[in-house]
């Protein structure tokens, strides 16, 4: 079964981040909770870097901190696509 998971206002969700929160019902649940606008930050901060070990730091970043209870990438100036 495949779950339905929001995605941003113009980004969809990458199948590397949609890997994550298919596994980890925590970091699933506090997604959900963001609003169109918050999700669509997070998903371009993961995916606006050039470097694979870059993507997979701020997935693993963007994990903890959604558990954190944070709603927005920190320190970064914004998705310039909205």
């Amino acid at each position: 079964m495949v779950k339905k998971i929001s995605k941003g206002v113009v980004h969809d969700v990458p199948a590397d981040w949609r890997k994550v929160l298919t596994a980890d019902g925590k970091v699933l649940s506090a997604w959900e909770s963001l609003t169109p606008l918050a999700r669509n930050e997070w998903i371009c901060w993961i995916t606006s870097v050039k470097r694979a070990e870059t993507r997979a730091h701020h997935i693993k970043r963007a994990q903890e901190d959604l558990k954190k209870g944070k709603r927005r990438p920190c320190c970064w100036g914004g998705c310039p696509h909205r």
